[in-house]
């Protein structure tokens, strides 16, 4: 990377990259309290499998609708509006009524949608295509960083003030956050067009794009399934090893990030193989098979494995079902038709999207019947297993397309 290279890229990375561990932060905050919010609301601990349903129902909406506002707006200061959102969703769960647990689960989903195409849109004008790989994985790593600090932070808040002070002081941090960026939306928005029309139509575009592009198409069928194994990590982690293993809830919660932090390293080292070594389909292909083996490795853990070996386990599996997303983004940017990545990225997001509202939903259910989370897990590697076939035939067939 040469010097200029270096310049243009590191203020648009370091701004997206805040800014997705931020919401990513406020995302996973709720599984992580959920152990001790559940009883004051008066709901099973279970059940905040269906708050990240309903909150990705409103990232599914909010990111196949944020196109025009991309465009007509800017992506910082939509980004600034995905910080307010979900800092506001976040501080409705401190009424601990059920009402207001949907409310916020739809309120952050609406913030959480358009941060990626956002990012997407700033760095893609910035980034060589030789190292999109690279900065869309880096900046990426915001996404297990935000569950890093959720898993680190959320359990000391929740013990010392209580679990709605806890929700409410990172609300606030997150609102705070898109006033300390304001600075930037000059440099950053600059190509914003104010005379763009906001229209409900252009909202459907992304979608049908993805569907009639066999390449995209694939991809997006990937991702769905890969969400929804990454989902149930952040989902149910905390709760498996609490309830089934007996570790204790501040132990449960570094485990977590101990899987957030794997994931965030793997993501860079992910893009560097993607970028110089191995085809991207190939590398998607290999993640997909090592989280099975990840989500089965999770399922046989028992109390009478000690904390080194678990926690071994779950870097694994955070290495693999967290590491995957910057190579996905790259190759939606990649096999994008000319001018259109901020659609591919949109329309295969609402795939992503799909698989984590899904995702925990069918955790739950499997879980519930069947009185196992193990039972979860490996339900869940099955699938990825057929995703990472699905990638490793596609990759074969539509190779790495040149940008």
């Amino acid at each position: 990377m040469t010097t200029s290279e270096r310049k243009g890229i590191m203020v648009p990375l370091t701004v997206t990259l805040v800014v997705q561990a931020m919401v990513s932060m406020v995302a996973v905050t709720v599984p992580v309290l959920a152990p001790s919010a559940a009883p004051d609301i008066g709901v099973s601990s279970t059940s905040v499998g269906l708050y990240v349903s309903i909150m990705y129902i409103g990232s599914m909406m909010s990111s196949l609708c944020c196109g025009d506002f991309i465009l007509r707006y800017g992506a910082l200061r939509l980004s600034q509006i995905c910080l307010v959102l979900c800092g506001v969703g976040l501080m409705l769960t401190a009424l601990a009524s059920l009402p207001a647990m949907i409310v916020s689960a739809f309120v952050i989903g609406i913030g959480y949608g358009p941060v990626t195409p956002s990012s997407s849109h700033i760095l893609v004008r910035t980034t060589p295509a030789r190292m999109m790989s690279f900065v869309f994985s880096l900046k990426q790593t915001g996404v297990p960083l935000g569950g890093v600090m959720a898993g680190a932070v959320v359990p000391v808040l929740v013990l010392s003030a209580g679990w709605r002070n806890a929700a409410v002081g990172i609300g606030v941090f997150a609102i705070v956050l898109a006033l300390l960026i304001q600075p930037l939306r000059a440099q950053l928005d600059g190509d914003r067009q104010e005379s763009r029309a906001i229209s409900v139509r252009a909202a459907f575009s992304p979608l049908l794009l993805v569907i009639s592009h066999a390449p995209l198409r694939y991809l997006s069928i990937i991702s769905f399934l890969y969400a929804g194994m990454q989902l149930c990590l952040f989902t149910y982690l905390v709760i498996y090893l609490t309830r089934d293993i007996g570790m204790a809830f501040i132990a449960a919660g570094l485990t977590l990030s101990a899987a957030q932090m794997s994931g965030t390293i793997a993501r860079i080292v992910w893009g560097i193989l993607a970028d110089r070594y191995v085809n991207p389909r190939l590398l998607l292909g290999l993640l997909g098979i090592g989280m099975a083996l990840g989500a089965v490795v999770t399922a046989v853990i028992s109390s009478h494995w000690s904390t080194a070996a678990v926690v071994a386990a779950v870097i694994f599996f955070g290495a693999t079902a967290i590491g995957w997303n910057g190579v996905y983004l790259a190759e939606a940017a990649r096999l994008a038709p000319k001018g259109q990545v901020g659609a591919a990225t949109g329309g295969t997001l609402c795939f992503t999207f799909l698989g984590v509202v899904l995702g925990p939903s069918m955790f739950a259910a499997v879980a519930s019947s069947t009185s196992s989370y193990p039972l979860g897990f490996i339900f869940f590697a099955v699938l990825t297993f057929v995703g990472g076939i699905l990638a490793m035939v596609s990759g074969r067939r539509y190779g790495k397309p040149a940008r």
